[in-house]
């Protein structure tokens, strides 16, 4: 009979599963390597995970446990095929090949079973085989109950023990797939969250990027902020606090999300000291110390309270960045401000000048220097607030400016 959970969309019933991961290997083109793998090979972990989801994608990475000699396997199968062939971890027998659009990671089964192999890995729903020989599923740890309950789940703590970063994966699921986390595994991680501090903050910073980036990252952060799954790290005990009740992500597009919800939660989750050590990059580090600045602000001034020079530098530090910023306005902001960022010409929120600065110092007979950068930024405020229409308001300022700054000289 086949099973199908219509409300999830997902595959339950094995004959129906066995059936989608034979015919997916041979759509994607990776059955021309089975017959260079020994009896006993298995296909396990994320490949039958998203399988079962319905979420295979076209660049797709596939894992595979052999008996034994997985170096010599994925070297024979690399050299055969002219692909990329890299030794993943020595000591423990795993390799990765790479073709066109799919990667293969192969290693040795390190227990005495597949089921003990399987009882090892992260998650429940990461631990379901295939045996490619006898065309049946290994499921002892009920992975495939757990997908159909949307639920993650793991055996013991060991498991997260054998590599923490595993800790931070359970919230990247949470992310990616909208799973909600078994209590126990909760308590797991609140025992032992400050293990992260072994993991490379390289291997880290990944996985909170795939963490921000996920459709639903926000379930991900608000978990990781109630965890304080970071304080080990932190030197800012008093992080960005929003109420998440009274956002309305939907008010950005598609383009804006992508774009702008990962600093967003960055601002939630990390100081400028943690961001450092975890290895982000300049640029994002500099962003999130404006968002940071302009909040702290806030904190101490309503956004009504500015004046005109504040709220200017605000538009102008915040304006390629700025829809991050609006999520932690008042709601009664969020669209109209959505809106004038969205609009190009307004020059309150794209700070821009009427003549360029070449100009300026050819008619006003003035040098490169603060003097010209402050003149600039004076003008592009006067455009800003609709005070400057044209060229020649533009010069006839600029020297009224220049008369009552330029130093005196005795």
């Amino acid at each position: 009979m086949r099973k199908e959970n219509l409300k999830n969309n997902i595959l339950i019933d094995h004959t129906l599963i066995i059936n989608e991961i034979e015919k997916s290997i041979k759509f994607y083109k990776w059955d021309f390597i089975l017959s260079s793998l020994p009896p006993g090979s298995f296909l396990v972990g994320g490949y039958i995970r998203d399988l079962i989801l319905g979420r295979l994608k076209a660049e797709i990475d596939v894992d595979i446990v052999v008996p034994k000699n997985a170096i010599n396997i994925g070297k024979k199968i690399a050299k055969q095929y002219g692909v990329k062939f890299i030794i993943l971890d020595k000591e423990r027998d795993v390799v990765r090949i790479i073709f066109k659009d799919i990667s293969i990671d192969i290693a040795s089964q390190i227990s005495p079973s597949i089921e003990i192999d399987l009882c090892s890995r992260d998650f429940s729903i990461n631990a379901i085989a295939f045996s490619f020989s006898e065309k049946f599923l290994i499921d002892p740890s009920y992975g495939i109950k757990d997908l159909e309950l949307s639920l993650l789940r793991t055996n013991k703590k060991q498991n997260l023990l054998d590599d923490p970063l595993r800790i931070l994966r359970c919230f990247r699921f949470v992310s990616e797939l909208n799973f909600n986390v078994d209590l126990k595994l909760i308590n797991f991680i609140q025992s032992y969250k400050n293990q992260l501090r072994f993991v490379a903050n390289e291997r880290i910073n990944y996985e909170l990027h795939r963490i921000n980036r996920g459709e639903k990252a926000f379930q991900a952060i608000k978990l990781i902020k109630k965890l304080q799954i970071f304080d080990y790290i932190q030197s800012e005990k008093d992080l960005l606090c929003i109420n998440f009740k009274k956002i309305n992500f939907e008010e950005l597009n598609k383009i804006e999300k992508k774009k702008f919800l990962p600093l967003f939660f960055l601002a939630l989750i990390l100081d400028e000291f943690s961001l450092k050590n975890l290895k982000f990059s300049k640029n994002e580090i500099s962003k999130i110390r404006m968002l940071r600045k302009w909040n702290l602000l806030l904190n101490k001034k309503n956004i009504n309270e500015l004046n005109e020079r504040e709220r200017f530098d605000l538009h102008q530090e915040l304006e390629t960045i700025l829809p991050s910023f609006i999520l932690f306005l008042p709601e009664t902001f969020h669209m109209d401000w959505l809106t004038r960022w969205r609009d190009e010409e307004d020059k309150l929120f794209h700070p821009s000048n009427l003549i360029k600065g070449d100009v300026v110092k050819k008619y006003l007979k003035i040098q490169d220097g603060p003097i010209l950068g402050k003149l600039m930024n004076y003008l592009s405020r006067e455009l800003a607030f609709n005070r400057l229409e044209n060229f020649d308001e533009a010069i006839y300022k600029g020297k009224q400016w220049i008369q009552q700054n330029a130093p005196k000289c005795d």
